[in-house]
């Protein structure tokens, strides 16, 4: 099925080798409780840098916008448990975008994703808009994919958070994000290399310097599954 809300929240940051054990214990069995167990939050995944490196992307998938500013939201963020406490250090080069939910097909968590970042040029938001969303439609019946997602930034009205504070450097945005799934790591390269391409995009309206990246799926729950 497509993903399950209007918004969402996706989240890239590197984790130190040294820490990747403490960090999965501590994201998987407290966090994802956690977050989860907060009204309008649907879904949680956690993705693994699937070259090796030492990457991580998460997406939450959200009822509604209204969500990432709602009161239980933001006591969540100023009143970080001590675990939470100790491993947010560990959060390096975060990149959080805070999602409208533009176009999504087919399924939200599948075996592998790839993620891009990226943004429109100048005057060309609707020819990009219009190229995801066509690309979208021809991706969830191709061979080794299961679904395609486009996601817009919004930075919602609220002011930095005790978590925020607690990461080493200021957390960066991703303008646009672009997320598709699959059975098939091969069949994602290939979109990667042709119609995510940076020479692809830029044909599109997509302005330079798009981020791409490859993940395997680490962890998924909704709030049944940790309840």
């Amino acid at each position: 099925m497509p993903l399950l809300g209007q918004a969402a929240l996706a989240m890239w940051w590197d984790i130190a080798p040294d820490a990747r054990s403490a960090f999965e214990d501590w994201h998987s069995h407290e966090h994802f409780t956690e977050r989860l167990g907060i009204p309008g939050f649907r879904r949680a995944s956690r993705w693994s840098s699937a070259t090796g490196g030492e990457g991580i992307f998460v997406l939450y998938e959200l009822e509604g916008y209204g969500i990432l500013s709602s009161p239980h939201y933001l006591a969540s963020l100023n009143s970080p448990t001590p675990w939470s406490t100790r491993m947010m250090p560990h959060h390096r080069n975060m990149v959080r975008s805070q999602c409208h939910v533009l176009e999504s097909r087919g399924a939200g968590v599948a075996r592998h994703a790839l993620t891009v970042r990226l943004s429109p040029a100048p005057g060309r938001g609707d020819a990009l808009r219009d190229f995801c969303r066509s690309l979208i439609g021809s991706l969830v019946t191709r061979p080794g994919l299961t679904g395609a997602h486009l996601l817009r930034h919004q930075s919602p009205p609220i002011a930095a958070t005790t978590e925020q504070k607690l990461r080493n450097g200021a957390d960066q945005t991703a303008d646009w994000v672009f997320v598709a799934c699959g059975y098939e790591a091969a069949a994602l390269t290939a979109l990667a290399q042709a119609d995510l391409a940076a020479d692809a995009l830029a044909a599109q309206g997509a302005a330079p310097g798009a981020v791409s990246g490859l993940y395997l799926v680490s962890a998924s729950a909704t709030p049944v599954d940790v309840a």
